[in-house]
């Protein structure tokens, strides 16, 4: 979403640290009451937006991040069992092949 440039939207922020953004900003995000909303800190201001947007943003930065060392999901979660196999085995005496 893109608010027209020269026209700037405004709402309140409480003491409880809520914001009360206009109704037209919260109906062009899609927004509903309890939404989350991420607001990061840019060089030109503030960017609000949904917060699953970010975190959509942040899954495919680690995705290409991943691709770009060779590494596929299927080998990030192999080695993730591996570690929490010998983590099991470290602290608690637990061989993962006990587990079900």
């Amino acid at each position: 979403m893109t608010l027209d440039y020269g026209r700037a939207e405004t709402g309140e922020n409480s003491r409880e640290g809520s914001d009360n953004a206009s109704a037209e900003v919260r109906r062009k995000l899609g927004l509903k009451k309890g939404d989350l909303v991420a607001v990061v800190e840019t060089e030109n201001g503030v960017l609000i937006t949904r917060q699953e947007v970010l975190a959509v943003e942040a899954l495919d930065r680690i995705g290409q991040a991943l691709r770009d060392k060779g590494i596929s999901l299927e080998e990030l979660i192999e080695s993730g069992r591996d570690v929490r196999s010998e983590l099991l085995q470290e602290k608690y005496g637990i061989h993962s092949d006990d587990t079900p």
